[in-house]
């Protein structure tokens, strides 16, 4: 009897173990799900922090670069740009979600504890050519819920990032490396200063601005229909003849022929503007972007066959720029900028700048980048090197010039003969003789001011 009563006993106690284990895994897996939901939150608000630190960062830099400080010969533009681009990346950072909320803007200078820093060193000798942007995010608000176990009802995510604004021409005492824009319109320009015809833009081997070009930051074409120098072709109609002597301001049409690839033409179908159907290669390269870099001390041809380059410039320009009926970007007035002010340099929305037209833009609101606002390079075209061979002659880029198209708005003239204003001047400067070599920096749009992410790598 008590054997069986013992027995018994035992069999009242099956599934107690099982049942424990069940309560237990219950905990387990609930305990799990609470940390898998911390884990997730901070990670993804770690990189919704990260985005904001990147974008912030590219922000402000675009403004430097934008703002013609690294070409200037002084820190005066820069002086007067660091507000503005702190002001924009600060705005940037502002407008990003972390966490299910935007940040709060801080102070400038930072104070401990702001969400948002923006800092932009002006020390140094390299800050009018290569400035950097540094941005730091954080939020220390996040909500947790399994960390509760320890007391911990909040938890922080912090991220930064440093953009980079480079221009070669102006760094002291370096090896600078060279640049290699995207977009490059092909206007192959001779190396010959507007402002002084009898001095170059570039010293060839240094990649250095001319000291006479100095003056050219700003340097508008000469208003009315006749001014000159306008940027046009050196061509005229008919067949180009290279033979004649390099005239300033006059551009050689560098090739679109694929055999070549110099310039390759973007799809038709990437070209979205009034009066932009039936280009040629030619009109296609000036109206669209093409993404192959064009790189410093780069090879290039001229096109000789190309007939009518002024009429077809034209055309491509006031598609570009969408300039209709004087409703094209502008460059903003208002502000003593250079070559005799120190204001940076920006640009004003037009009527007819699509983002205007689609409702998300005012005419005449601050825009940082147009579509006015193209680079052209510049070639070695000094007596030694000049008249190039026959067919598709061979030029070296030694430069490059970022020009404002038709800074006033207005649509390119009948006779192609185009109104422009230099906003920047980046030099490239021979391997051999100590200027910019390496592998060229790419940046991050088509600017010639190469603008970058360095950190986080």
């Amino acid at each position: 009897m008590r054997v069986n009563q013992n027995i018994s006993g035992r069999k009242n106690e099956q599934g107690i173990i099982i049942t424990l284990v069940a309560v237990f895994m219950l905990f387990v897996v609930g305990a799990m799900a609470a940390l898998s939901i911390d884990v997730v939150t901070l990670y993804t608000a770690r990189s919704e922090a990260q985005l904001a630190a990147d974008a912030a960062a590219l922000a402000g830099a675009r403004v430097l670069a934008n703002s013609g400080m690294t070409s200037a010969s002084s820190s005066a533009v820069g002086d007067n740009a660091v507000p503005l681009a702190i002001a924009v990346a600060t705005q940037v950072a502002a407008s990003s979600m972390v966490g299910g909320r935007t940040l709060n803007p801080g102070a400038s200078p930072c104070t401990a504890g702001q969400e948002i820093c923006v800092n932009i060193p002006e020390t140094g000798v390299d800050f009018v050519a290569n400035p950097h942007v540094i941005v730091q995010v954080q939020r220390a608000d996040l909500p947790a819920f399994f960390a509760r176990i320890w007391g911990t009802t909040q938890v922080k995510v912090a991220a930064s990032a440093t953009a980079e604004v480079y221009n070669p021409s102006n760094l002291a005492g370096t090896t600078p490396l060279p640049v290699a824009p995207s977009c490059v319109k092909p206007w192959l320009l001779p190396n010959i200063d507007p402002s002084s015809p009898t001095n170059p833009i570039f010293v060839a081997a240094t990649g250095a601005i001319a000291p006479t070009a100095i003056g050219l930051l700003g340097w508008q074409t000469p208003a009315g229909f006749g001014g000159n120098p306008k940027l046009r072709t050196d061509c005229g109609v008919g067949t180009c003849a290279v033979g004649n002597s390099p005239t300033v301001w006059r551009y050689y049409a560098g090739t679109t022929d694929p055999t070549v690839g110099d310039f390759p033409a973007p799809p038709a179908s990437s070209v979205s503007c009034t009066g932009c159907t039936g280009f040629s290669s030619f009109q296609l390269s000036i109206a669209g972007c093409e993404q192959t870099p064009i790189k410093c001390n780069q090879i290039v041809h001229i096109d000789t066959t190309t007939t009518n380059q002024d009429i077809e410039t034209r055309d491509a320009v006031n598609g570009l720029i969408h300039s209709a009926g004087d409703g094209g970007d502008s460059v903003d007035t208002t502000a003593s900028t250079p070559p005799t002010g120190t204001a940076p340099f920006q640009f004003l929305a037009g009527s007819e700048n699509p983002v205007v037209l689609s409702g998300s833009l005012a005419a005449g609101s601050d825009v940082m980048v147009s579509d006015s606002l193209v680079t052209v390079p510049v070639i070695d075209a000094t007596a030694t090197n000049w008249p190039p061979a026959i067919g598709f002659p061979a030029v070296q880029i030694i430069g490059f010039m970022q020009l404002f198209l038709s800074p006033t708005g207005i649509p390119a003239p009948g006779n192609g003969r185009l109104h422009t204003q230099v906003i920047n001047l980046v030099g490239c400067g021979t391997p051999a003789t100590g200027g910019a070599t390496g592998q060229p920096i790419l940046g991050n749009g088509a600017s010639p001011v190469a603008v970058r992410l360095i950190s986080p790598p």
